[in-house]
C-alpha cells in the first residue's frame, strides 16, 4: 500500500515544485514506483518534467470533476519509475466549480485512493495558497512536507499553515501527519541562512529533515530543459541533496 504525501506551503517561491519534481525523480531512481500529481494551476511540475501543458487533455482538473478515471489521467515521464497526472491552466477554475459540491474537500481523495495499490509513493505538488485545491490535497494525503526557504520571512505564514493542517486533521483527515519541514535555498556563506536553520531547528526539532537543500544553479536550470535534476545533472549538489532526502524518507517509512 503506497503513501500519499502533499508538498505544501501557501508562500510562493520556497522550492515547493522543485522539491516535488526532484524528490519524485530521486525516489524513482531508488527503485520506488512514484506518481506525481500536479495540483497547481501554474502547472510548473508538468512542464518541469517535459510535458507540454497545452497538450494536456486529461489531468488534475478532470480528476477533480470526476469526468475521467485516475488511471486515464496518468502519463509516463522520461524519468525512471515516475508517472505524472499533469495540470493545465483550466485548474484555476476548479475552486469556483467545486464550491457548491457536497464533500468538495474530498474530491481528490475519492479519485486517487485506488492508486495507492499501484505506487510506493504518490506526491502532490500543491498550489501556493490555502484554498480548496490545497485542502483537497491535504484531505487526500497521509502526510505533508513543508518546504521552508532559508530567508528572513521564512517563518512568516508557517503558523497559519500549521493551523490549517490542524483544522484538516480535526475536520477531514485525522490521519494526516507532518512528514517533515524541509529547509531549502540554503547558502552556507550567509549568516542569515544559518540563523534561519538554527531558529527552525530550535522551534521544531525532530520535525525538521536532516537533509538541507542548498542553493544550486543546476537546480534552477533543469526545469527549462523539461528535466529533473537527476536527468539534467546527476553529479550536481542539487541531485545529491534530493537523493539524500529520498533516502531519508524511505528510511523513515520503512
Amino acid at each position: 500500500m503506497g503513501k500519499i504525501i502533499a508538498i505544501a506551503n501557501q508562500k510562493g517561491g520556497v522550492g515547493k515544485t522543485t522539491t516535488s519534481v526532484n524528490l519524485a525523480a530521486s525516489l524513482g531512481v531508488l527503485e520506488k514506483k512514484i506518481l506525481l500529481i500536479d495540483a497547481d494551476p501554474q502547472a510548473n511540475a508538468t512542464s518541469g518534467l517535459g510535458i507540454d501543458v497545452e497538450e494536456v487533455e486529461n489531468g488534475t482538473y478532470q480528476l477533480l470533476e470526476h469526468s475521467v478515471k485516475a488511471e486515464d489521467a496518468i502519463q509516463k515521464t522520461n524519468s525512471p519509475n515516475l508517472d505524472i497526472i499533469p495540470a493545465h491552466i483550466d485548474l484555476v477554475a476548479i475552486e469556483i466549480e467545486l464550491v457548491d459540491q457536497e464533500n468538495r474537500e474530498s474530491m481528490l481523495k475519492r479519485a486517487i485512493t485506488p492508486l495507492k495499490e499501484l505506487y510506493d509513493y504518490i506526491l502532490i505538488d500543491c498550489a501556493p495558497s490555502l484554498g480548496l485545491l490545497t485542502l483537497n490535497a491535504l484531505t487526500a494525503s497521509d502526510s505533508v512536507i513543508i518546504p521552508i526557504q532559508c530567508e528572513y520571512f521564512a517563518l512568516e505564514g508557517l503558523g497559519k499553515l500549521l493551523n490549517t493542517i490542524k483544522s484538516v486533521q480535526k475536520l477531514h483527515n485525522n490521519k494526516l501527519d507532518i512528514e517533515g519541514l524541509l529547509l531549502t535555498m540554503y547558502d552556507s556563506r550567509l549568516r542569515l541562512s544559518n540563523q534561519v536553520v538554527d531558529e527552525v531547528k530550535k522551534h521544531f526539532d525532530e520535525m525538521v529533515f536532516e537533509t538541507i537543500i542548498q542553493r544550486n544553479v543546476r537546480l534552477s536550470e533543469a526545469p527549462s530543459y523539461g528535466e529533473s535534476i537527476i536527468n539534467y545533472d546527476a553529479s550536481s549538489k542539487g541531485a545529491s541533496n534530493y537523493l539524500s532526502l529520498a533516502h531519508e524518507i524511505i528510511k523513515k517509512n520503512d
